[in-house]
């Protein structure tokens, strides 16, 4: 159990049969009634957000999450196969289960699957990836890192905005939380 004085960002809770994770919170001391504690809860599971407004010191029962070291080790059908780093078991995730991250799962990657009650709520990768562009336009002499950007496909199938001077089998570094181009890899 937690308290609602405890909150801190990034907390999960069990809430309605479901985890939810603090986004923002605020304790509120009016200067007549009770102090309360007002927050905005995400539900980890269907990604929707709420307002909720708790009394202070409620508490309620938190999410006890666990965190595994996974690879990638090959795609099946629609299935994902993952090998668990530590007893070297097999599990399968679809698609859907993994999320738009998708995208940039390469074999061989290895990621951190968070899991509740044996149900998989997230599949994390690393917070950047080095990929192969396997096609974009040509960059033309006279192209500089400031002049723009054009889009490229990487190996995964990605589509990621790069800038005009990077080519056809050049690698490239790209964050997968904003989907942003962070330069070329050695």
């Amino acid at each position: 159990m937690i308290s609602s004085n405890d909150f801190r960002t990034g907390t999960s809770i069990e809430l309605d049969g479901s985890v939810w994770r603090v986004i923002e919170f605020l304790h509120v001391k009016p200067g007549k009634g009770s102090a309360f504690v007002r927050t905005k809860l995400k539900n980890v599971q269907t990604g929707s957000t709420v307002d909720k407004t708790f009394r202070a010191g409620e508490t309620m029962p938190q999410a006890v999450l666990e965190k595994n070291t996974m690879q990638h080790t090959y795609k099946e059908g629609d299935q994902y196969v993952f090998m668990d780093m530590e007893t070297y078991e097999e599990s399968r995730l679809s698609e859907a289960q993994i999320g738009d991250r998708v995208k940039y799962l390469k074999e061989e990657m290895e990621v951190t699957v968070l899991m509740w009650n044996d149900k998989v709520l997230e599949v994390e990768l690393p917070n950047s990836v080095t990929l192969e562009v396997t096609q974009t336009d040509p960059g033309v002499k006279g192209d500089t890192a400031t002049g723009g950007t054009k889009p490229a496909i990487v190996e995964t199938g990605a589509q990621v905005m790069v800038p005009l001077f990077i080519s056809q089998g050049e690698k490239i570094k790209i964050d997968t939380r904003n989907d942003t181009y962070l330069g070329r890899e050695n």
